[in-house]
């Protein structure tokens, strides 16, 4: 019995000491916990890049304050996975609509990424009435040259609302000095950049004392910037046939009022509801258009949508 008894003791220390060496050798380390892929049903830091910039200005995460701003962005954005993937999903139909635009006026391409986080690139509205993929004021799409009433509002003119934070964010630009500090502004205002710059003495938004939104605002641009720009490193996995797609479309001239746009689209072999996915700053089931403007209606191309007669 003692001898069984030996020869179980002896056992029990092997697999002990087997249990001890397996542990230590699944123990994180810095090089296997770097090569863990994130989406394995565990929750891990994210690594901070050594380096990151907003339109080529680099943020200064030496300074401890500002490496935990960033963190934390970077942290929620990559922990909220399904709107995550449809900000993969909508950036490939809309992204190439908007990059050219901003190229044409001389804006750098990373404000593509202050859509994804003013709108998720939908056409959104605010409570305070900003609207559309850059979320304009009313009053703001006027002074630009927009269109804005209850029948036409060319804030949902994805192509118009870009030309007209093209504008703003450019005359930010020349005001304040950065580009960071003109993204700041498209949420807090010129006006207000400015003046919390002065009160402050410092001439960087990564100085500024500033409240929650716009404390956190460039931040969570950078951060959309960083995951959709590498999704491998973030755990994002879809396929090219995952994401969405555009629509090919052509233009229709109008000059006219409409009086209803249900049988407007009939013509083109679609219907009201298509008509207004593709035309969403047409607001109204008609277009009044007293004033004989011409206006620009995009049909999409035959063979996209099968609809009922």
């Amino acid at each position: 019995m003692k001898i069984v008894q030996k020869s179980l003791a002896v056992v029990g220390l092997g697999v002990l000491g087997l249990l001890f060496i397996n542990a230590y050798q699944d123990a994180p380390t810095d090089e296997n916990f770097e090569k863990k892929i994130i989406n394995d049903y565990n929750v891990y830091a994210i690594q901070m890049p050594s380096y990151l910039e907003f339109a080529g200005e680099a943020v200064p995460l030496s300074n401890p304050d500002i490496y935990e701003r960033m963190d934390k962005e970077l942290l929620v954005n990559t922990y909220w996975q399904s709107n995550g993937l449809l900000m993969f999903k909508r950036a490939k139909k809309y992204f190439p609509i908007i990059e050219p635009i901003l190229a044409k006026n001389g804006i750098p391409d990373d404000f593509k990424y202050l859509a994804v986080i003013e709108s998720g690139l939908t056409d959104a509205r605010s409570p305070a009435g900003a609207s559309g993929f850059w979320q304009i004021m009313k009053a703001t799409g006027r002074e630009h040259g927009l269109e804005v009433n209850d029948n036409v509002d060319e804030r949902y003119n994805l192509e118009k609302a870009t030309e007209v934070a093209c504008d703003y964010l450019k005359k930010a630009k020349e005001s304040l000095g950065s580009w960071t500090s003109a993204a700041a502004a498209y949420n807090a205002g010129t006006y207000g950049i400015s003046k919390r710059l002065k009160e402050q003495d410092v001439s960087s938004y990564y100085d500024l004392l500033l409240g929650e939104e716009t404390g956190r605002y460039v931040f969570r641009i950078i951060a959309l910037k960083e995951i959709l720009s590498n999704p491998d490193t973030y755990g994002f996995n879809f396929r090219e046939k995952d994401l969405y797609k555009s629509v090919p479309t052509y233009q229709v001239a109008v000059d006219t009022a409409v009086t209803d746009f249900a049988g407007f689209a009939k013509q083109f072999g679609i219907n009201y509801k298509i008509l207004k996915l593709h035309n969403p700053w047409l607001r109204e089931p008609h277009l009044n258009n007293s004033s004989r403007k011409q206006y620009f209606i995009d049909i999409p191309r035959e063979g996209y949508y099968q609809t009922n007669p």
